[in-house]
């Protein structure tokens, strides 16, 4: 299953960055922010101290910096981050929708059911064992990430949620897609091109806003 995939620029290049959060909203007056967590680890990744390089808009006061947590605490079943210089709800709500992204160690293992950019791009996509595209790049957003399926008629955006994308076989280079009414029900026969078509196997790296 999907389960938050953690995403990331390839091995090899000068850092490697995992997507492993959300700040979805501020909890209360002292500046508290509810995590939306990708991550399958968060006693790992949200240690106090922990530092975490921001996706926010280019017009966000926080375009450029990096934010680090001091503690987190769950409430409800919910995570809660409080950081530093974040000392009111003003502060908080200016963060909302930020997305946390981090440097993983060289030396550590990958989390399950995580995959980086590099891996799905080029992966053939089935529907009930029909071959129907190629995953040409993904694309990160605040509410979810969308796989682009490059078909014989058109590109089409696919969630990347357990629902849509229940099976994901790097090995085999392909993956299950089990779509609502609508999102394939266009198009007629497989995609052009093959899995070891080079342009489709260009690394996507984490955009800078949204």
């Amino acid at each position: 299953m999907i389960v938050g995939p953690a995403k990331a620029d390839p091995p090899g290049s000068p850092a490697t960055r995992l997507r492993v959060g959300r700040l979805t909203k501020a909890h209360g007056l002292k500046g508290a922010l509810k995590l939306e967590l990708f991550t399958d680890d968060p006693e790992r990744r949200f240690t106090p101290g922990a530092s975490f390089s921001l996706q926010v808009p280019t017009t966000s006061p926080w375009h450029g910096k990096n934010l680090t947590l001091t503690e987190l605490r769950w409430y409800n079943g919910q995570p809660v981050g409080f950081f530093e210089g974040v000392a009111d709800r003003t502060a908080a709500e200016s963060l909302a929708k930020a997305i946390l992204w981090i440097e993983q160690p060289t030396d550590e293992q990958p989390e399950d059911d995580a995959w980086y950019d590099f891996q799905l791009v080029g992966l053939r996509v089935l529907r009930d064992g029909d071959d129907v595209g190629e995953v040409i790049r993904v694309e990160h957003f605040p509410a979810q990430d969308l796989l682009v399926v490059r078909t014989a008629e058109r590109d089409v955006l696919v969630p990347f949620v357990s629902a849509i994308v229940p099976s994901v076989d790097i090995e085999a280079g392909t993956l299950v897609v089990t779509p609502p009414d609508g999102l394939f029900d266009d198009l007629d026969g497989p995609a052009p091109g093959g899995a070891g078509d080079t342009a489709a196997r260009t690394p996507t790296t984490p955009p800078s806003e949204q």
